[in-house]
């Protein structure tokens, strides 16, 4: 089972995009979103300094557009990516790439996201002194006592012993000064608290545009990294990655929900090396690897042929906005009114499932008639499982 994943800010450094541009199509392609973002992605990814790239405003197009590179280079054809990926994610911004992987969004709209996203996070930032640390080890609930003490969010918690704190500059000065017990300290050169209360003007700036954004339901299961859940609706999925900006990053929950999904093996899409670094150590036994430039495209190919599997995406061969899936790994409870025939309201109640942990309702998003249960009441259920389908009301 192969799960696809993309970077967030940090990943990219100078010259990365050089390589890319050498395969026929990319600079065309490039040039295009360029024009989208209204920001010169081929300068940038190949001449652009290190300061130059590290600008929120610059580095967050380049990411995703680095990102969507790669992944159609190494899946020319879309519905060839449907047929062989059980699930995507991304990390941070990288969930906007993971998006239009998904289908949810067309890259054209990421890039015009991911412009005005960039800027408005890059001007929230300038309103106070703030930024980011990388807190290695230690336990857990210690390092996040800590934080909580000093006033910090921990807005990356990516699992593998890692914990990326936000706050302001004073902080994280004290941070420095204090460390977790048994923890080590490393500032990151990013330009703000990102996924903090200092992004909320960000958030306003995205809502406003999100109601022009055309989206679909994802084509194979998209894991958030709000919580580690697979959601199946892409009004949902649009509606997250606007929050998200304010919000923590769960990379540890998304790693979860690969283990429990039956992943065997992850691709991070350029530029890569960061999540596959967090999955050898929380994912063992799990093939890796990092599709950087190019030249690891044969590599790449390999594991797709071998770990990508079309029966492991239920969602490829069904008219995906009609089902109403999972959200994660539990047990189904079905509701004893919902029966084939039933007209549903959008947004009605269909089912439950919990786990020792919790408990979420199951919604027919879109409304319609109940076509059949694909589950039996008690039935486990995996993450992404469709469990009822719903034909579409008469627009």
């Amino acid at each position: 089972m192969l799960v696809l994943v993309a970077p967030g800010q940090g990943a990219q450094t100078p010259g990365f995009l050089n390589p890319w541009l050498e395969l026929p199509g990319v600079a065309d392609r490039l040039h295009w979103w360029s024009a989208v973002a209204g920001l010169d992605l081929v300068r940038y990814g190949t001449e652009g300094t290190a300061d130059e790239i590290r600008d929120t405003a610059v580095a967050q197009p380049l990411l995703v557009a680095a990102g969507l590179v790669s992944a159609l280079s190494l899946f020319p054809h879309p519905a060839d990516a449907r047929r062989g990926i059980a699930a995507v994610a991304g990390h941070s911004v990288g969930e906007l790439t993971a998006a239009a992987g998904a289908g949810v969004i067309t890259a054209e709209s990421a890039m015009a996201l991911v412009r005005q996203r960039g800027l408005a996070m890059a001007k929230a930032a300038a309103v106070t002194e703030t930024g980011m640390s990388a807190v290695l080890g230690g336990d857990p609930e210690v390092v996040h006592a800590k934080l909580v003490e000093l006033g910090l969010t921990p807005a990356n918690v990516n699992g593998a012993g890692q914990i990326v704190a936000a706050g302001t500059m004073e902080q994280l000065a004290a941070l420095s000064a204090d460390k977790p017990e048994g923890a080590r300290v490393m500032p990151l050169k990013v330009a703000g608290a990102f996924h903090t209360t200092h992004m909320e003007p960000a958030v306003a700036t995205l809502q406003a545009l999100l109601p022009g954004v055309t989206v679909r339901d994802p084509r194979t299961r998209y894991v958030s990294n709000a919580d580690g859940r697979v959601v199946h609706s892409g009004a949902e999925i649009a509606r997250r990655l606007v929050k998200q900006v304010a919000g923590p990053v769960r990379w540890d929950l998304c790693m979860e929900t690969f283990k429990e999904l039956g992943v065997t093996a992850i691709i991070e899409v350029s530029p890569a090396g960061t999540l596959v670094g967090l999955a050898k150590r929380a994912l063992p036994g799990v093939r890796t690897l990092a599709l950087k430039t190019p030249d690891d495209l044969d590599a790449a190919r390999e594991i797709v042929a071998e770990h990508g599997d079309e029966s492991s995406n239920p969602l490829e061969h069904a008219p995906t906005w009609r089902l109403a899936v999972a959200p994660f790994k539990g047990t189904v409870a079905m509701e004893p009114s919902v029966k084939p025939g039933q007209v549903l309201a959008p947004g009605a109640t269909v089912a439950h499932v919990g786990n020792n942990r919790e408990r979420q309702a199951v919604v027919a998003e879109h409304g319609g008639t109940v076509v059949e249960w694909l589950v039996e009441d008690g039935d486990p259920v995996a993450p992404g499982q469709p469990l009822l389908r719903v034909h579409p009301a008469a627009e």
